[in-house]
């Protein structure tokens, strides 16, 4: 429960989120993540923010449209599923502002914004495993967001580092400088496994990371499935 919005998170592998909502609150979400609502929850799709809302949302892998769901008496239930495998992390925006992956965003209430961060640096736009533009969640409320695989939160100091895996990057506070570094050593580079490039993150600031991306996923998976045949 945080500022009388009152919620639950069920589940492991993949949770669900279920909320107990007094009337008149109202939760959006990206379209089709909702898995049940009370007979009684009144719901309306809308192009929130118009053109440039839905371009915003098209790029940082979210929707086109968001969908409103608002509690017409008290005690009506909603509730929203995981799309993968993996954590879904409530946080507090008005605390802080969050920079997320791409897709990351699952639900929100309505003081949330959702916009776009642009990447500064070349490299870790090229590089740093979501490509130049990631989400942004700013405002004031409660964001809901969605992490592959388990979660693993720190709290950086102000100057400490840490050197991850480039698409282990799932969020982070405003606060926290992102930027990518070669990794060194020819013997790393060629036998090693993590690539050419390690993310580096500096605090001050929280930072989450996530131990199965959905691409890692994606290519471990691929392995297993049948090869099709070459036919003359």
């Amino acid at each position: 429960m945080n500022g009388g919005l009152k919620f639950d998170i069920k589940g492991t592998t993949m949770p669900l989120l279920e909320f107990d909502l007094n009337q008149g609150q109202t939760i959006y979400a990206q379209s089709g993540a909702m898995k049940y609502m009370s007979s009684s929850v009144d719901m309306k799709t809308s192009a929130s923010g118009g053109i440039s809302g839905i371009f915003k949302r098209a790029i940082s892998g979210e929707s086109l449209f968001l969908v409103y769901f608002t509690a017409t008496q008290n005690g009506d239930k909603l509730a929203f599923g995981h799309t993968f495998p993996g954590n879904i992390i409530p946080w507090d925006v008005s605390k802080s502002t969050l920079i997320c992956q791409k897709r990351a965003f699952l639900c929100a209430t309505e003081g949330v914004n959702i916009d776009i961060h642009f990447k500064k640096s070349l490299g870790t736009g090229f590089f740093g495993g979501e490509g130049f533009i990631m989400q942004k969640l700013t405002g004031n409320g409660m964001a809901f967001v969605e992490i592959d695989g388990e979660a693993v939160s720190l709290d950086l100091a102000p100057g400490e580092s840490i050197k991850v895996e480039t698409s282990a990057v799932a969020m982070y506070e405003e606060s926290v400088k992102m930027d990518i570094n070669f990794v060194k050593g020819f013997t790393n580079i060629l036998f090693g496994g993590e690539g050419l490039f390690l993310t580096t993150l500096t605090g001050p600031g929280k930072i989450w990371l996530q131990t199965m991306p959905i691409q890692s996923m994606v290519a471990e998976m691929s392995s297993f499935f049948p090869k099709p045949s070459s036919r003359r």
